[in-house]
C-alpha cells in the first residue's frame, strides 16, 4: 500500500495588492524619513513579489496610521494590538480554509462524510475552538472526523503537518486525510520602521491550501497516476536558534530573518539533503520536480547553490513568490499545485525553512 496525494487545492482571500502600492503603503505607515522611505523601496523592489492578496483591504491599517504628533516625536507606532489581531484572524481563517478544503473535497470525488481525519496547520493566529473544528461544521464531515493542529511551526508547517497525515494514513487503510494549512500573514503588518521586519512586510501575504490524502493499493488506477508521499525529512542546523525567529509579542507576532541565512543553507543544507535522498535510494539528479518554499529570492538561490540546482528548476518557486508572495505554510502546497498543473513528474522534493533553523523535506513519487 501507498500514500497518496488524492486532491491539492488552493485558495486566496478577495483583497489584491500590487508591489508597488504595497512600497507606497509601508513608506506611508513605516517610514518617517527620505532615507528610511530609500531603503524600504530597494528592500520591496527586491523581494520577487509582484502581487499578494490579504483578508483585509489594506486601508484598514490607516485605523493604526501614526498621527502627526508621533511622526514629530518620532516615536514608534506599535500598531493594533495582538488581541484585536487574534480577533481578525478568528473571523478570517475558518472561511479561507473552507474555501480550499471544499475545493480539495470536490477534486478528491470523496463525500464529506468519507474524511476520517482534519489535520490543519497553522502559525499566524490562536483560537479554540479552531480551525479543525470548523472545517467539520462548515464542510458537513462527521461529527467522530478525528483532529490534529500542528501550530506555530513557521514556514514549513504544512511539511510538517504532512508528515502526521502521512503516519495516520499509513497506521489505517480506510483512512481519508484533510490537510490544510492557513496563513494569514497581513495581520502582523509592522508598522514602525525596523529593517528585519519590514522585510516581512514587503515578502509575506495571505493564503490556504489543502490536500486530501489516503492509503491506496500499490497498482496505480488513476491517468496520470496520482503523486505518492513517500518519505519526510528534518534537519535542525547547528548554532542557529537566531538565524530565524517568530515570537509573540504585544502588538503581533515578530519575524527576524538573519542575513547569515542563506549563506547558512548554502554551506549546510547540502550535505543532509543528499544523504537525506540517499537513504531513499536517490541522488540529487533522479529528483525531477522541486518545491522550494521561497522564503525570498536569497532563499532560493542559496538552495540552487546548495544542490546545484539549474534556475528552471526553481521557476515555480519564483513565479508564485512573485504572483502570491511568502504566505508562510501554504506556499508549498501553491508550488506543488502549479506544479502537478504544469504536468511535472515526480521525484519531488518539497523543502521549507522555518524557526530552529530548521529544514523540512517531503518526497513525493
Amino acid at each position: 500500500m501507498a500514500v497518496e496525494i488524492l486532491s491539492i487545492a488552493t485558495a486566496l482571500p478577495p483583497h489584491r495588492l500590487d508591489q508597488r502600492a504595497a512600497l507606497a503603503f509601508a513608506q506611508d505607515l513605516c517610514c518617517t524619513d527620505e532615507r528610511q522611505s530609500r531603503y524600504a523601496a530597494t528592500l520591496y523592489r527586491h523581494s520577487g513579489v509582484e502581487v499578494r492578496h490579504s483578508v483585509l483591504p489594506h486601508t484598514e491599517a490607516y485605523r493604526w496610521a501614526p498621527t502627526s504628533e508621533q511622526r514629530a516625536a518620532g516615536a514608534p507606532n506599535p500598531g493594533p494590538t495582538t488581541e484585536e489581531r487574534m480577533a481578525y484572524y478568528q473571523e478570517h481563517a475558518l472561511p479561507l480554509a473552507a474555501a480550499a478544503a471544499e475545493k480539495a473535497l470536490q477534486e478528491s470525488e470523496l463525500e464529506p462524510y468519507d474524511i476520517t481525519h482534519v489535520v490543519t496547520a497553522s502559525c499566524t493566529g490562536f483560537t479554540a475552538p479552531g480551525v479543525d473544528s470548523g472545517l467539520i461544521e462548515r464542510l458537513g464531515l462527521l461529527r467522530t472526523t478525528e483532529r490534529i493542529h500542528v501550530g506555530y511551526m513557521g514556514c514549513h508547517g504544512a511539511i510538517n503537518a504532512l508528515r502526521v497525515a502521512r503516519g495516520l494514513a499509513a497506521s489505517d487503510a480506510n483512512a481519508r486525510i484533510l490537510m490544510c494549512a492557513t496563513e494569514l500573514c497581513s495581520l502582523h503588518y509592522t508598522f514602525f520602521f525596523d529593517m528585519e521586519r519590514l522585510l516581512g512586510n514587503a515578502l509575506f501575504a495571505d493564503g490556504s491550501g489543502a490536500v486530501i490524502l489516503g492509503q491506496v493499493d500499490e497498482h496505480p488506477t488513476s491517468n496520470p497516476p496520482r503523486w505518492r508521499l513517500a518519505a519526510t525529512g528534518s534537519y535542525l542546523f547547528p548554532n542557529t536558534a537566531d538565524a530565524r525567529t517568530w515570537s509573540v509579542g504585544n502588538h503581533g507576532f515578530a519575524m527576524t530573518i538573519s542575513s547569515r541565512l542563506p549563506k547558512l543553507i548554502r554551506e549546510d543544507l547540502g550535505g543532509w539533503l543528499t544523504a537525506w535522498l540517499g537513504h531513499q535510494d536517490l541522488a540529487v539528479g533522479d529528483i525531477r520536480s522541486w518545491a522550494v518554499h521561497p522564503g525570498g529570492p536569497k532563499i532560493v538561490e542559496a538552495v540552487e547553490a546548495a544542490m546545484a540546482l539549474t534556475s528552471e528548476k526553481t521557476k515555480i518557486s519564483r513565479d508564485i513568490l512573485a504572483r502570491h508572495g511568502n504566505m508562510s505554510s501554504a506556499t508549498v502546497l501553491f508550488i506543488v499545485e502549479a506544479l502537478m498543473q504544469a504536468g511535472a513528474k515526480p521525484p519531488c522534493v518539497m523543502l521549507g525553512f522555518g524557526p530552529g533553523l530548521v529544514a523540512e523535506a517531503c518526497l513525493l513519487t
